[in-house]
């Protein structure tokens, strides 16, 4: 392979041109009907950019752009609580666990199996 320069192709721009608009508007953080709409508008948008895309390219730009609205992990706002509910929901966890979790002494295990010891 000799030393080139990458051409870049109309999908790729067009690509690169979807991830661009996806930034700067906004959409990321609309509900999925609006980001539905909004991507069919934008899949259109660029139908008539480039019209040299074919119907399966336009698709894969459709496919890459819901993809990437649609994060894998998403970021949701959580409810912080007060030191003191933080206090109680912890006691309340150690009572729900006191005689139903027992510490495991390597000493009472065999060959990985427990065996019962009593917790005074």
């Amino acid at each position: 392979m000799g030393k080139g320069k990458y051409e870049t192709t109309v999908f790729d721009r067009a690509r690169d041109e979807l991830f661009s608009h996806i930034q700067r508007c906004g959409v990321l953080d609309a509900d999925d009907e609006h980001r539905g709409e909004w991507l069919k508008d934008t899949t259109d948008y660029l139908r008539e950019r480039y019209p040299e895309l074919d119907g399966d390219q336009l698709s894969e730009l459709t496919l890459i752009g819901d993809r990437y609205c649609r994060p894998a992990i998403r970021h949701v706002e959580v409810e912080e609580e007060t030191p003191e509910e933080a206090v109680d929901a912890a006691a309340e966890a150690e009572i729900d666990s006191a005689g139903t979790e027992a510490e495991i002494d390597p000493a009472t295990t065999v060959a990985g199996e427990e065996k019962e010891v009593s917790v005074a």
